[in-house]
């Protein structure tokens, strides 16, 4: 038998205690990750929340490395950084676009002033570690998507968001930070359930294709809303105000990043692939040529067996021959 055969190392399921802490883990940072970047819009401008939040990227790929879910290379940070660049100059593009005034006054909560920049960057910051630290955990936790239930694990985060998240609505609204009210009006209502649908078909298949691919490939996946909502722009555009070349630029930069990091995983995966081959290889050569020296082995013992034998008969024969020798 061989001493190694990565191929068929399995790791077991999650057990249903082992799902329940992961889903109460993943809700807390979830809920961070997104009530940071909200409120961050409240004390910073939006190109600051979405360049802030972008660096989730780089915290991911370093993080990554750390924890043993992410190969680091100069390509992959040279991608995190083009995404980041593209993030950046849409968003300073978007800024700088006239605003048309409101329609009703503006409140200090409201105004497109930030109040407090150097808070709202915190929490955008504070967001971008939030969501690598969701990201890494259910990689590392997981690992493989045979070894959890999708069903469960969803459940779960549903039943603490339900028991758990909820009431800090409460405690913001009594300490003055937010106010916790329900939703006025049939539209308000259908917002609200269409948004949650959303939220749950991406949140799904943003933790696939997490499993299936890695950690990196889907925070620079979640930047491609970017090209993707500057092509509905194009498509179904009703303002008169032309698509800057800088906004163009930034999506193909958002998008060029997307496919460098993918291409650099499908190389990693072929060469992880090649390795595992090989190894199977050397381990059946190995065997082969145990089997072989254990059948050369068998074979002298054998031999070596029966020149024993021959020899113990003429031995005997001798013994029977040397009487009579005497007798004569």
């Amino acid at each position: 038998m061989g001493r190694y055969l990565p191929a068929v190392q399995v790791d077991p399921p999650l057990t249903v205690r082992d799902t329940a802490i992961l889903a109460l883990l993943f809700c807390g940072l979830w809920f961070a990750a997104n009530w940071a970047t909200n409120a961050a819009l409240g004390y910073t401008s939006v190109s600051s929340t979405t360049i802030l939040a972008s660096m989730s990227g780089f915290f991911t790929l370093a993080a990554g490395a750390c924890a043993g879910v992410e190969s680091f290379s100069v390509g992959k940070l040279l991608s995190v950084a083009l995404s980041l660049t593209g993030v950046a100059i849409v968003s300073l593009s978007d800024s700088k676009l006239p605003t048309p005034p409101p329609s009703e006054p503006l409140s200090p909560a409201t105004s497109p002033t930030p109040s407090n920049p150097l808070l709202g960057d915190a929490l955008a910051l504070l967001s971008a570690l939030a969501y690598a630290a969701y990201v890494l955990l259910l990689k590392v936790r997981i690992r493989n998507e045979a070894r959890i239930s999708m069903t469960l694990f969803f459940g779960f985060v549903g039943l603490f968001n339900i028991l758990l998240i909820w009431p800090v609505g409460l405690f913001l609204d009594r300490i003055g930070v937010e106010p916790f009210e329900f939703p006025r009006g049939k539209t308000l209502w259908a917002s609200l359930l269409v948004n949650a649908g959303i939220t749950f078909v991406s949140d799904a298949l943003y933790l696939r294709a997490m499993l299936l691919t890695s950690p990196l490939a889907v925070t620079l996946g979640l930047s491609l809303t970017i090209p993707l909502a500057l092509a509905g722009d194009l498509l179904y555009r009703r303002s008169s105000e032309p698509v800057s070349l800088a906004s163009l630029a930034g999506a193909a930069l958002v998008l060029g990043s997307f496919v460098a990091n993918g291409v650099l995983d499908l190389r990693e995966a072929e060469k992880r692939t090649e390795e595992l081959e090989g190894s199977v290889l050397v381990e059946e050569d190995e065997e082969a040529d145990f089997r072989s020296a254990d059948g050369e082995s068998e074979r002298q013992r054998l031999l070596g067996g029966r020149a024993r034998d021959e020899a113990d008969e003429d031995e005997a024969r001798g013994a029977v021959n040397a009487p009579r020798r005497h007798l004569d």
